[in-house]
């Protein structure tokens, strides 16, 4: 079982992983390029299998909803950087709100 420290860093990796999943299945035009389709295939696999494996020392909501919530929020970070999708205040406040929420359930539970 890895240490409370440890098991965050894996969750990090596992966000990282699901998003360039996303990015691939973006890059994938609906699964007709290969690469891209194998890649995004194989994030998905690895955030999953990372998840699982932070959950061992990491509350499970409080891991999924930090996962779900940070996943989306670097996700919409990189569609607007890398793929130039819209930016706007209400998008921003959301990312906001987001990682607000993630803190503050993160300081609820003790951080583990």
């Amino acid at each position: 079982m890895p240490s409370t420290q440890a098991a965050w860093l894996i969750l990090a990796a596992s966000v990282a992983a699901e998003a360039l999943g996303t990015v691939a299945l973006n890059l994938s035009a609906g699964f007709s390029r290969l690469f891209p389709s194998i890649l995004t295939i194989a994030c998905y696999a690895v955030a999953i299998y990372l998840m699982a494996v932070a959950t061992k020392s990491i509350e499970m909501g409080m891991a999924y909803a930090a996962w779900a919530g940070s996943s989306a929020a670097l996700t919409a970070v990189i569609g607007m950087l890398w793929f130039g999708e819209s930016v706007s205040a209400v998008k921003a406040i959301g990312l906001v709100t987001a990682i607000s929420g993630i803190v503050l359930l993160n300081f609820s539970s003790g951080g583990a």
